[in-house]
């Protein structure tokens, strides 16, 4: 192995640890593997740079401006107070209606904020009619993930899959080119949760869910998460602010997916022009920006580019290409959605993505066929985390207001897993041949 390798290597576990032991915020960590690999030449500064300026960094920055601008002007909270009555009219077919409504939402907007706004809705609501909240908290999180899948802005994890995928070569992906997939994947999920997933759910402990709900305000929901409290402020309705920045942000959607110009660049462009119509102040834009998360993707790029430029990648790829190469492309692509599925589990998604993607190109490469079927089951499998409560922020969020046990999300999220792992296969293989 080479100097660089071995720096990279020992980087890498060093995070990784860090990450599991969740004592220190992962920003921080990734930044600090940034800086070593930085200072020991494993990287260079032109690198480093290109990782702070890139296309998934710029679009994530801009969207977040315009979520907040969004939910500013009161109309998220609007919405909700909407959604409580309905749930008090029709009852519990009502909180599975806003759940859902709550997963189309996060193919487009952020899904942490929605369920930050979201639970308390749901687990008042329900305690109105009488019902668990916990029947219901688990599954907004699930429906949260799974509508975020669904395009490419959705979640952060697509647009860094997608942004290194660039890195190695690859066209970048359309806005809906991977909807079809995603979409068959939250349909199959949500009819789980809606038949299955209440059976699977302990109802008891009222009393200590009812005690952590009171307080979960406060907490952070973990080192891997920004603190909630960002959005737990109610907002009267502004119908001009919500007008124009639901315009804006229809244009920003549009230009994307009409190719008109790159998602970066439309949503950048988007973010500015709010601020010149003084829909959302200067200072309201840098508040909005959720720096803990964008300086966790540029750093966790930079022990990508790492991975990749020090050959790492071609190695672990041609140690993998030898045990699967027999087996055919179709089994190699199960394999490999299988492991980057339980890896998420115990790493964070952004760690999975940017590890995985140049392997998962190289993969393909090497077998003789697209990578863009590979590409995708990192994009759908980095974010289906559901058989653990930390392994997506949203899941850390609803197990603190709801007072779950470790095993609650064991019981509903482990087949659920196995649902998603079947039809993402099934809907990659048919969307996207090899």
């Amino acid at each position: 192995m080479t100097a660089d390798q071995i720096i990279t290597l020992t980087v890498l576990f060093a995070v990784v640890t860090a990450l599991v032991l969740d004592r220190l915020r992962a920003d921080v960590v990734a930044l600090a593997g940034a800086a070593v690999l930085l200072i020991t030449g494993t990287v260079r500064p032109s690198e480093v740079q290109g990782a702070f300026a890139s296309p998934a960094i710029i679009a994530l920055a801009s969207l977040f401006v315009i979520v907040y601008a969004i939910e500013l002007s009161g109309l998220l909270d609007r919405l909700i107070e909407l959604a409580v009555v309905m749930c008090r009219h029709i009852g519990a077919l009502g909180l599975w209606l806003l759940i859902f409504i709550s997963g189309a939402a996060s193919a487009f907007l952020n899904n942490t904020p929605i369920v930050v706004l979201g639970a308390p809705v749901v687990r008042d609501t329900a305690e109105a009619l009488g019902l668990s909240a916990k029947r219901f908290l688990i599954p907004l999180s699930y429906m949260a993930i799974l509508g975020g899948a669904c395009t490419l802005i959705g979640t952060s994890t697509n647009l860094l899959v997608n942004d290194m995928a660039r890195l190695a070569g690859q066209p970048t992906f359309g806005l809906f080119e991977i909807t079809p997939v995603g979409l068959c994947v939250a349909a199959a999920g949500a009819a789980y949760l809606l038949l299955v997933s209440g059976r699977l759910i302990r109802s008891g402990g009222e009393g200590e869910s009812a005690e952590i709900a009171r307080d979960w305000e406060h907490s952070t929901g973990g080192a891997q998460v920004g603190a909630p409290e960002a959005f737990a402020e109610r907002r009267a309705l502004d119908g001009r602010r919500a007008a124009i920045t639901v315009a804006v942000f229809a244009g920003v959607i549009a230009a994307a997916a009409l190719n008109i110009a790159p998602i970066a660049a439309s949503a950048f462009a988007g973010a500015v022009l709010l601020i010149l119509m003084r829909t959302i102040t200067a200072d309201e834009a840098y508040r909005g920006l959720r720096p803990e998360i964008l300086l966790l993707i540029a750093g966790m790029v930079v022990l990508g580019i790492a991975v990749e430029e020090s050959g790492l990648a071609s190695q672990a790829t041609d140690w993998l290409v030898s045990g699967v190469r027999p087996l055919g492309p179709l089994a190699a692509l199960a394999l490999f959605y299988g492991a980057t599925l339980f890896l998420t589990e115990a790493l964070s998604n952004a760690t999975v993505a940017v590890l995985l993607t140049p392997v998962a190109v190289a993969l393909a490469e090497n077998l003789g066929v697209s990578p863009r079927p590979f590409i995708v089951a990192v994009m759908m499998a980095a974010s289906a985390a559901f058989a653990t409560p930390f392994g997506y922020q949203t899941n850390v969020l609803v197990f603190q207001i709801g007072g779950y046990s470790y095993m609650d999300f064991v019981r509903v999220g482990l087949p659920l897993n196995f649902i998603t792992w079947g039809v993402g296969l099934a809907a990659i293989t048919y969307f996207f041949p090899f």
